[in-house]
Formats: C-alpha cells, sequence, structure tokens
C-alpha cells in the first residue's frame, strides 16, 4: 500500500529535471558549507575544553604543592620559636641534638615536604675556641665539597676542611637523623646558604636559596631558613636590630624531585599530564627544579608562592600526548551530510524502518514469551525443590515422631528430640528461601484473620524461653494497655517478624537483656521523650542500650506533615509500633548499610541465610508499615517497625482460634492483690503488665523495707509477693536484719506467698540460715508469661482448675472419641509418607486405607464406598492429585445428578443423596498457587509437608464437625 501511494504520488508531480538537479546541488553546497562550520565550532570547543582541563589540572598540583610547602613553612617558623624559647631562652639548655633529633623525627608528618631540619647557632671568631672545644668537633666548611663534589657513599664530614677565618660562624648543632651529616658543617661559608641567612635575619621571614645540590645525596634542592631572635625583640625591629638579636638560624632542606613525585603521586591523574617546577628568579635563566625542560603551545603556566617575595616560581604543565583528532567533529558533520544526501531516499528508508520496527516488535514478543517461561520454569524449579526435599523430610519428622510415641529412656527421648529440632530448623531454612522466591516474584500475599497479639507475643516469648534462661538473659515484653486486645491481620507473618528479629538479638546478645515494647504510634508521639530518655536505673537490665529514637528517625509515621488520617489510629485502624530492643554485640558501622539486603551477614560468626531481615521488611512493607534500627558497636541494636492492623472490635472477619487460658484463669484471681518488690522501674512495669492481665491488683515497693511496711500495715491486703533476684540476694546477705524484716511480715493475719523471679535458675542463692520459720520462696523462670504465672500461682496457692494437659497440647481422648471409627484414605506414591500419615492417624483410632496412585484411588472413592475423608497427594507419576480429583468429583457429581433427576435411587448408594467426600490436598509444595489450583480442582482443603499429628487431626476434623451439626 505504500509502493503504491508513493510511486502514485511522484508520478503526478510535473517537475523539470533541470530544476530538480539545480535544487539537488543547492541542498548538497548548503550542507556541506553546514557540515565545515559544525566541524569548526567542534573542533574549536573541543581544545578549549581540552585547555581548560590542562589549566584545571595544573592549578590543582600547584594549590596542593603551595598547601603542603605553607604547611611544613609553618611548622619550621613554630620551631624556630620553640629553640629560641628552650634552647636560648633556658640555661642550661633544655635541647641537645638526641632531644632535637627525636622531636624532628615524631614531627615530621607536620612537614610534608621537608627530608630534615637543622639549627645553626650564630657563633663569632672571638668565640670561635671555646664553641669548638664544648662540642668537641672543629667547624667544617662547605665549599669544598660544592667546589669537588664526592660519591654520596664516599661523604664523611670528617674529611671536610675546616671553615677560614671569618668574622661570624654558623656551625650546624642540632639536625634531624636524616641529615645528621650536616652537624659542624658552617653554613655561612657556602655561597647560597650566605645568602639565605643573611637575608632571613634582615628580613626576619623566611628565604629561599636557589635549587643547589645537596650535601651527601647529590639530589637537587633548596633550603628555606628562618632566623632565631633573642626572645625580646620587638614586631618592630629594623633589619640592623634584627641581624644584631639574631641567635641562630633554622633550616629546612627540601629534596624537591623526590618531594614533588610523592605528592603527585597521590593524584589519578597524574599519568594524563607531564609537570615541571622552575626557579625563575632570573627570567632569562630559568632553573629546572623538577621535571625535564618542556616547550610547546600547548604548555600552561601557573605561578607559585612560596613565601619568599625575593625568590620566584613557577609550574608549567603540558599533556603527555598530543591532542587526538577530533574526531567527534569529523563523524558528527560527516553523519549529518550523509543524512542530508539521504533525505532523496526517505520513502526508502521509512520502508525499511517499518520493516525493522515489525522485526523488533517480534522479537520483543519472542523474548516476552521467553521471559514468561523462564519466570514460570522457575517457580516450578522451586516447587519442585521445595517438594523434593520437603517430601523426605515429612518422613524423617514423621518417623520422629511415631518414635516418640513408643517406649524410649531419658537419653533416646533426648536423642529424638535434637533431631526434631534440626529437622524443624532445616524446615525452617527452606521456608525462608521460598519466601525470599516469592517476594521476587511478587506473589507473597496477607491473610486478615482475627488474632489475640499478646499471645502472639507470649508463644514467641516461650520459643526463646529456654535460650534467654541458658545465656542469663532478662527476656521481656510489655504491651501498652492502649493496644486492643484483637487485631485483624496475617498472625502468622506478624510471628514471623517477632521471630526474626527476637532470633538475631537472643543469637547476639551474651549479657544484659531483650526487651520487646508494643505501643500505638501516637502513644509515642505524645510522650517521645518521656518513653526515650535511658539511664542505668531505668533500662531493663540497668545497661546502657542504644537509643530507639534514632531507630526511628526516618519513618513517615513521625514526620511533622505527615496527614493525621495516615499516621494515627482510629477506630477502625490500629498503628502499632514495635521495638525489639537488646545490649548485644551491636552491628558494625561498616555492615549497618546492608542489613537489610538479601543473603548479606554482618560478620563471619553470623550463621543463617541472611534473609531474615529482608524477609521481615518485605512483610513490613506489605503491612503498610516501616523497618528501622539504631545500633552502636559493643552497646546493643533497636529494631523498630510500624504496622497497620484493623480493630477487631469494629470488623467482621474470620477468626482464629485463640487460647482462652488467661481469661479463665484471670476470673480465679479477681480480688487478689500482689506486691512487687524492684528498684528497677522498667521491670516493674513488665511485671504489672502481666499481674493486670491475669485481674491481680498491684502494689509496687523499691526494696524490702518499704515492702515489708507495706505488708505489716495490711492496708490492702497482700495475697502475693514477687522479689526480684538481686533485691533477695542482697535480703539474704545479713542474717539479722533479714530476721527483723520477716518478723514484720509475720506479726500480719496471715504470710502472703513468696515468689523469686530470676532469669537463670543457676544464679540463684539459696541460703536457710534466717529462714527455717518461712515457706522458701517458689521460684518463677523469666521470662514472664501470663499463661506461665497463672500456672505458678495455681499451683503454689491451690486455686484454679488442676487438669489442664501441659504446654497446651490438645487431650489425645477427644481426638480418639472424633476419629474413632472414621475410614480415612490416605493417596501418596511415597511408601514413606503413606506410613507417617497412617500412623498419625490411627494413633486416634482411626481406620487407614492406603493407595499409591491416583487411579487407584478413584476406584476406591467410587460411589458407593465407605471413606470419611482422603488425604491426596499432589505430584505422582502417571495421574497427579489434581486430575484423580476433577475425576472423582465428576463421577460424585454425574451420580448426584441422576438422583436427583430420579434415573437413581438413594439405596443403591447407602442412602446417600449427595455424594461428596472430603479430599485434602497433601504435598510439599508451598505455593499459594498450588493451594489455589488444589481449590479450584475441587480439593476441600490443603496439608503442607512435614505434617505433624495435630495438623492431620484439624484438618480432618473440620468436616467431622461440620457432618456432625447437621
Amino acid at each position: 500500500m505504500i509502493h503504491h501511494y508513493y510511486y502514485q504520488y511522484i508520478g503526478s508531480m510535473k517537475l523539470r529535471k533541470s530544476w530538480w538537479k539545480k535544487l539537488l546541488v543547492a541542498w548538497v553546497v548548503f550542507w556541506f558549507i553546514f557540515c565545515f562550520g559544525v566541524f569548526w565550532f567542534m573542533s574549536s570547543y573541543a581544545v578549549e575544553k581540552r585547555k581548560e582541563s590542562l589549566a584545571s589540572m595544573c592549578d590543582e598540583r600547584a594549590r596542593m604543592l603551595q598547601d603542603q610547602f605553607n604547611v611544613s613553612m609553618n611548622h619550621i617558623q613554630a620551631m624556630s620559636i620553640l629553640i629560641s624559647t628552650f634552647h636560648h631562652g633556658k640555661y642550661p639548655s633544655a635541647i641537645d641534638q638526641k632531644t632535637f633529633a627525636r622531636y624532628t623525627e615524631r614531627t615530621a608528618f607536620e612537614r610534608p615536604l621537608t627530608s630534615g631540619v637543622a639549627y645553626a647557632v650564630k657563633v663569632l671568631h672571638s668565640e670561635r675556641e671555646q664553641f669548638e672545644k664544648q662540642h668537641g668537633w672543629t667547624i667544617k666548611r662547605m665549599d669544598t665539597v660544592e667546589q669537588e663534589p664526592v660519591h654520596k657513599d664516599d661523604y664523611a664530614v670528617e674529611k671536610l676542611e675546616p671553615s677560614p677565618v671569618q668574622d661570624e660562624y654558623a656551625p650546624v648543632i642540632f639536625a634531624q637523623d636524616t641529615i645528621s651529616h650536616v652537624v659542624s658543617v658552617d653554613v655561612l661559608s657556602g655561597k647560597e646558604d650566605r645568602e639565605n641567612v643573611l637575608r632571613a635575619r634582615a628580613s626576619g621571614k623566611g628565604v629561599l636559596t636557589a635549587p643547589f645540590p645537596l650535601l651527601k645525596t647529590g639530589r637537587l634542592g633548596v633550603i628555606l631558613t628562618f632566623a632565631v631572635y633573642k626572645r625580646d625583640l620587638p614586631s618592630n625591629a629594623t633589619p640592623d636590630e634584627r641581624i644584631q638579636a639574631a641567635d641562630g638560624y633554622l633550616g629546612g632542606v627540601f629534596d624537591i624531585e623526590s618531594l614533588v613525585e610523592k605528592l603527585l603521586q597521590q593524584l589519578a591523574s597524574k599519568q594524563t599530564i607531564l609537570v615541571n617546577v622552575y626557579d625563575i628568579t632570573n627570567p632569562s635563566h630559568p632553573i629546572s627544579m623538577y621535571g625535564s625542560d618542556v616547550s610547546g603551545d600547548e604548555l600552561e603556566h601557573v605561578p607559585l608562592i612560596f613565601g619568599d617575595p625575593f625568590r620566584r616560581h613557577e609550574m608549567r604543565c603540558r599533556f603527555k600526548q598530543k591532542p587526538p583528532w577530533p574526531w567527534l567533529a569529523i563523524t558528527t558533520a560527516i553523519g549529518i551530510l550523509v543524512i542530508a544526501l539521504l533525505v532523496g531516499h526517505i520513502f526508502h528508508a521509512t520502508l525499511n524502518r517499518i520493516a525493522k520496527v515489525e522485526d523488533d516488535y517480534l522479537k520483543m514478543t519472542e523474548l516476552k514469551k521467553r521471559a514468561e517461561t523462564a519466570d514460570v520454569a522457575k517457580s516450578q524449579f522451586l516447587a519442585t525443590v521445595s517438594h523434593e526435599i520437603r517430601t523426605p523430610m515429612n518422613g524423617v519428622l514423621g518417623m520422629l515422631q511415631m518414635l516418640m510415641d513408643t517406649d524410649l529412656d531419658v537419653t533416646q527421648q533426648d536423642y529424638v528430640r535434637t533431631a526434631q529440632a534440626s529437622g524443624k530448623a532445616l524446615v525452617s531454612l527452606i521456608n525462608e528461601v521460598l519466601d525470599q522466591a516469592k517476594i521476587e516474584s511478587g506473589k507473597l500475599e496477607l491473610e486478615a484473620v482475627t488474632f489475640d497479639l499478646r499471645a502472639i507475643l507470649d508463644d514467641v516469648l516461650s520459643l526463646f524461653s529456654g535460650k534467654s534462661q541458658e545465656k542469663g538473659i532478662e527476656l521481656a515484653v510489655y504491651i501498652s494497655e492502649q493496644v486492643p486486645d484483637s487485631v485483624i491481620g496475617d498472625p502468622g507473618r506478624f510471628r514471623q517478624i517477632m521471630t526474626n528479629l527476637m532470633g538475631n538479638s537472643i543469637k547476639f546478645t551474651e549479657r544484659g537483656h531483650i526487651f520487646v515494647t508494643v505501643h500505638l504510634v501516637e502513644e509515642v508521639r505524645d510522650f517521645i521523650e518521656v518513653e526515650t530518655e535511658l539511664s542505668l536505673r531505668n533500662s531493663l537490665s540497668g545497661l546502657p542500650v542504644a537509643d530507639r529514637r534514632r531507630s526511628w528517625a526516618g519513618f513517615r509515621a513521625f514526620c511533622k506533615d505527615m496527614p493525621s488520617s495516615l499516621s494515627l489510629s482510629s477506630n477502625s485502624l490500629v498503628n502499632l509500633i514495635v521495638s525489639v530492643e537488646d545490649t548485644g554485640c551491636g552491628i558494625p558501622d561498616e555492615a549497618q548499610s546492608r542489613i537489610f539486603t538479601p543473603f548479606m551477614q554482618v560478620g563471619p560468626r553470623s550463621g543463617g541465610t541472611g534473609i531474615g531481615l529482608s524477609i521481615s521488611k518485605c512483610l513490613v512493607s506489605l503491612m503498610n508499615g516501616e523497618i528501622g534500627f539504631a545500633s552502636v558497636p559493643k552497646l546493643g541494636s533497636t529494631f523498630t517497625f510500624t504496622a497497620f492492623f484493623s480493630n477487631a472490635n469494629s470488623s467482621s472477619t474470620k477468626k482464629q482460634p485463640t487460647k482462652n487460658q488467661n481469661s479463665s484463669a484471670s476470673a480465679e484471681f479477681q480480688g487478689m492483690t500482689a506486691l512487687i518488690i524492684d528498684p528497677r522501674q522498667v521491670r516493674v512495669k513488665v511485671a504489672r503488665y502481666h499481674m493486670l492481665r491475669l485481674g491481680i491488683n498491684v502494689e509496687v515497693a523499691p526494696d524490702l523495707n518499704q515492702g515489708s511496711v507495706i505488708i505489716s500495715t495490711g492496708k490492702p491486703c497482700i495475697d502475693m509477693v514477687f522479689i526480684e533476684l538481686e533485691v533477695w540476694n542482697e535480703y539474704l546477705k545479713d542474717d539479722s536484719s533479714s530476721i527483723n524484716k520477716l518478723r514484720i511480715v509475720k506479726n500480719g493475719t496471715r504470710l502472703p506467698k513468696l515468689f523469686l523471679l530470676t532469669n537463670s535458675i543457676s544464679s540463684v542463692r539459696t541460703s536457710n540460715s534466717g529462714t527455717s520459720d518461712f515457706d522458701t520462696p517458689c521460684i518463677i523462670m523469666k521470662p514472664l508469661r501470663a499463661s506461665m504465672v497463672a500456672a505458678s500461682l495455681q499451683r503454689v496457692m491451690g486455686v484454679g482448675k488442676k487438669g489442664n494437659s501441659p504446654n497446651g497440647v490438645l487431650p489425645t481422648l477427644p481426638l480418639q472419641h472424633l476419629l474413632r471409627g472414621r475410614k480415612i484414605l490416605v493417596v501418596d506414591d511415597n511408601t514413606i509418607n503413606l506410613k507417617v500419615a497412617a500412623g498419625a492417624l490411627k494413633k486416634y483410632g482411626a481406620e487407614v486405607d492406603c493407595v499409591d496412585s491416583g487411579k487407584k484411588a478413584i476406584e476406591k472413592l467410587s460411589p458407593p464406598h465407605h471413606f470419611d475423608a482422603c488425604f491426596m497427594d499432589i505430584q505422582m507419576p502417571e495421574m497427579d492429585g489434581f486430575e484423580a480429583t476433577r475425576k472423582i468429583r465428576e463421577k460424585e457429581h454425574y451420580i448426584n445428578e441422576r438422583i436427583h433427576h430420579g434415573e437413581e435411587t438413594a439405596g443403591t448408594y447407602k442412602n446417600i443423596s449427595s455424594w461428596h467426600v472430603p479430599i485434602l490436598a497433601m504435598t510439599a509444595d508451598v505455593f499459594q498457587a498450588t493451594h489455589e489450583k488444589s481449590l479450584e480442582c475441587g480439593m476441600d482443603g490443603y496439608v503442607s509437608k512435614p505434617f505433624e499429628a495435630e495438623q492431620l487431626y484439624r484438618e480432618v476434623s473440620r468436616f467431622f464437625n461440620k457432618s456432625s451439626e447437621q
């Protein structure tokens, strides 16, 4: 079509051939002139930029050289004042050669360009003989070496000739070790040095020599000289007065070649240009101080000011390489010209472009398909790896659980528990890697169920209680009273965040405490100064901690311009701020910037996968919150995050089963009063928090004396006393005082029950002296949890129910009652998994039948059958669980339809008019997509491997409870 319109348009044009040629020639000439102008402009611009770059680099080097020289000059001038004060101003002198050498060696870094410093004292001819006897050497002449230079290895100061007779001498008496060979040399006997010294003492300023070969080394150098005057010389003294007041001359030796080279080594671009330093005091005969003589049009001249107005210096720079060809200008001009020449072929170029776009589109489509295929392959790979790892782990953990149900001695039980813990740790590691994969693919989603925040944190405390007690560190949780009892969110992911943060704290904390606090954001905003003033008296363990305010410094919720609707909680929305504070080793400064980077670890001893914090940050983001931290090495860390939840009291949603032990236990302790004796306010706040959860009134005393007074008055009546370990230890130190305090307590109508709060049982001090007439305190191990405290009170005080099962484990009898006589089919191609599932269900009285393929499952579950439920593995050979479930549902639907339409009677199918056997997916694939696919194909539930007996029970009991209700 384009070709058609193109040739139709060109064919209809009435243009003369000669006019077209003239237009084409004019077009070519115009663009040729234009391209030449572009070439000239760009070439000139490149030359100017090259000059500017050379000037900038040369000026940079000149500034560095001047700055370093000024630093050295100022320090030499300061040394001249030091010598005037401590050598000439004190008698005897406080400076000798050894002191001078040591001082100059230690302060050499303050004179970065000097290779040595020496001091020559002023000696009159009349004082020469006495001076030489005093120092034990003869004043040597410098001119000899200048006239007859020797090799540096043959140089010896003893071979120098004595200085000739003159009115005044300036022998070197002090010298830095690097130039100690100049000691005894008369600097006034050398031509350059003599002129230098005379100008220095007359002007009172530092003066430079012309470049000359240095003694011994023979390298080119200069000497900066300052005159040392009497201390009482006025600042406005005349030159004659300065000459008379001069006591000596301090000189700094500059080895120009080596020092300039070292200075230039600091610059990354030192190889780009050549640098030369010249003494241009005599403009017609400049002296090269550094580098070889250079000439050319590209030279850049930068004056150098070294503080001596008499001598002038200059730095000259040029590029090492010749200017490159202006390829950019050439290519640009040629390119423009080529484009202009190709305008006549615009339609041809357009067609080529269209064809190219079409090809590119096809390639992009192909690349997109490949990328999508690769993403599917990645997900499938992770699912397969997950399945292949979790399937044998299901067998291992299942068999270990079955082994625990056999008769084992204590040692064997310990071995089995250790193996179970290791297996669960491996499963947890697999879950972390899979969570990271879901995060990267954007497939991680949160649930919305009602849960008890306090119960979740109690469970997490229980998880780490053993490790904290083993280490003897304080572990505590405090939740503000303003935080609702129940919120709506994802309890599993909230628990995962807390487990990651507290797990890190436990891992890196060897002493002190770990303190978890939960508040509403507006609470912290209103009382931010009060809540965060930390000291030794109001931290949990008394140790200093990192300032938690730094952990939320950048949060949007604390910005002044943050909308109140997003930062504050409301009746329907709760914005929580959670802090985990520890006194561990802290995070190194260099590792803090990458703490949330996946698979990054802060040190070799950190262990783990390095993705826990990365996953936590993603989960916090999904909760519309933020996470941050404050850490000080060797002091501790504080991690803080915010999260939005819905208020359960104002929303209706599905609820997560929660334990009601606390609510039932609180009724048993209503009206009771507890006395907490502890001088530390934070610990009192934690203990009060757990007591109030049980409905117990709380009184507080900072020490045992005040506690005894409260108990003895009987108002209020104290039922129980909680004493902190350190207070109890003080209580046992003095027997007489202990007895007196206990007598005060015993004067009451009844003795309150005593409870001792401690972190570690090994740290409890036991003593029978003075307590034989009284009950021994009951020990409550920290961390405190409401259920644990309630159990201890019930046991000691004899109240409450005593038939509760330990650790919240479901009693076996109801399980057997629910599953006894139930017929359950287990389908799995793995023999071990069949054993595990069958063993778990048979344990509670169920009758289990096992098959190893989907086809056999279809045969077994074809109505009529006698099965109450089916556990179906998803990944099986020949026919997977999805396909088998579809076929089973198709058969059930077909039979139900026939019964409904009267084509079949219900009596043929055991008088069941609606067949639907509960089928639960049983697989090691934990991806959400697999869960959704299992529901789509007709399955009723989902069980992830590795599973436990209670997990199997809960899934089956959902349907049995429904059937019993119906």
